[in-house]
């Protein structure tokens, strides 16, 4: 059962996500998409370190594990961060993070690829609404005559790389602390994005942008890669699995919701029937139901000599 502080921070977090959809694309009308991770991501990485340094977490990282960690920023982080900022450039924010959180329905397939999970009834009803959001979805952009279907395969292929890279965190043995991995993670991230993006874009005049746009960067580093960070440190320990689930689908509802009040995006039939249908999916990837209750064995009756008369 989780307590009023745990809830509040789920909540909040939840929402935290959901917002940040509409605010990368927010921010993508001034700056190009390689340029804004590189930013925010370098930005999130030095927040995260200085405030694990003043916690009094050491964040040294052995010699021995730079390849595994480089190993799993590979999926985790470029993969996910560089497909999904293309897809999100092409896509309207809420239909994005739809697409995008179908990573916990790949997730799922891989482990029955590599026999850690079955194919039940459970998997196959999570496919199928999966499939029907992201068909939902294509059949959008494909039907308009401005539609984005390209960006529909950078969203899938972003979600396929967190999707993999989640199977190898899970099967990766290692002594190292969550935070020291999460932030060296970020920071051979933002080395890619930061090598990447002057070769492959323009390098912004920072001094045009504007007011909401340096607002929509704070957040993106301080709220999106620090806060939120913090928050799910906070919690991921003591969280039931359940939880976890019902927070990841709500966050596309969020994108959706917030979506009109910020980047004027006004939501179709077919994002709605694709959110619900992506929440189907990730109920029946991750929540599981719970084992029956033992049936307590019945008392031995008391030997004739205990028996009252």
């Amino acid at each position: 059962m989780l307590q009023r502080r745990q809830l509040g921070m789920l909540v909040l977090l939840t929402l935290m996500w959901g917002t940040n959809w509409p605010m990368m694309k927010f921010s993508l009308r001034e700056l190009t998409p390689l340029w804004f991770r590189a930013l925010t991501m370098g930005g999130g990485a030095l927040a995260l370190a200085l405030y694990f340094s003043w916690r009094g977490q050491s964040l040294r990282l052995p010699r021995s594990e730079w390849t595994r960690v480089l190993w799993l920023a590979l999926p985790n982080i470029i993969g996910w961060h560089f497909f999904s900022i293309l897809g999100l450039k092409e896509l309207a924010s809420g239909r994005a993070s739809i697409l995008g959180f179908t990573m916990p329905v790949w997730t799922v397939l891989i482990g029955v690829l590599l026999g850690m999970e079955r194919l039940g009834p459970r998997v196959l009803l999570s496919l199928v609404a999966a499939i029907a959001a992201v068909g939902l979805l294509s059949f959008h952009e494909l039907s308009r005559l401005a539609g984005r279907p390209l960006g529909v395969a950078w969203m899938q292929l972003a979600a396929l790389g967190w999707a993999a890279g989640t199977v190898m965190m899970r099967r990766t043995r290692s002594t190292l602390p969550t935070e020291v991995v999460t932030v060296w993670m970020l920071v051979f991230g933002a080395l890619f994005f930061w090598i990447a993006a002057p070769l492959a874009e323009p390098v912004p005049d920072v001094t045009r942008f504007s007011p909401a746009m340096w607002g929509s960067l704070v957040w993106g580093v301080f709220l999106n890669y620090g806060y939120a960070q913090v928050l799910w440190f906070s919690l991921a320990r003591n969280l039931p699995p359940s939880a976890s689930a019902f927070s990841i689908m709500a966050v596309p509802l969020v994108g959706i919701a917030t979506a009109t009040a910020i980047v004027g995006e006004v939501p179709h039939l077919n994002d709605w029937l694709a959110a619900a249908c992506i929440m189907t999916a990730i109920a029946s990837a991750l929540i599981r139901r719970a084992p029956p209750a033992p049936v307590p064995a019945p008392a031995p009756a008391p030997a004739p000599q205990d028996r009252q008369p």
